[in-house]
């Protein structure tokens, strides 16, 4: 059971990850999630900035422990991204492009949002 408990919070760890990333364009659909999104990307980008530790590396590996494999060496990032799924040369463009993607799906959140205000405007108008 231990070992399902830590796969979801794997799981729930690279999730989290591709929210932190694309999430910004679900608040083109749903522009209330923004919120939401800025906490994870705020967080997000405090963890690698900062010796903050993530509660979801910090989680996994708990159950690791008590699974007598041991915390994962280096952190979820180092275990599973860095080298592994992204090379470790590409990391510094890798870091770019997440930044770009965040801010680019806040500008389109924010163009969204001025186009609905003015179409609501013009409705009311018109009505």
């Amino acid at each position: 059971m231990l070992w399902l408990l830590t796969l979801l919070v794997t799981i729930s760890h690279f999730v989290a990850l591709a929210y932190i990333g694309l999430g910004g364009f679900l608040t083109w659909i749903w522009p209330r999630t923004i919120y939401v999104h800025v906490v994870f990307a705020l967080w997000g980008f405090a963890v690698i900035a900062f010796p903050l530790p993530c509660p979801l590396t910090v989680a996994e590996d708990y159950l690791r422990d008590l699974r007598g494999l041991g915390p994962l060496p280096g952190g979820f990032n180092e275990h599973y991204i860095y080298g592994t799924i992204v090379p470790e040369s590409l990391l510094p463009t890798v870091a770019v492009v997440a930044i770009l993607l965040v801010v680019g799906s806040y500008a389109g959140a924010y163009v969204l949002h001025k186009q609905r205000e003015a179409e609501g405007r013009q409705a009311i108008r018109l009505g």
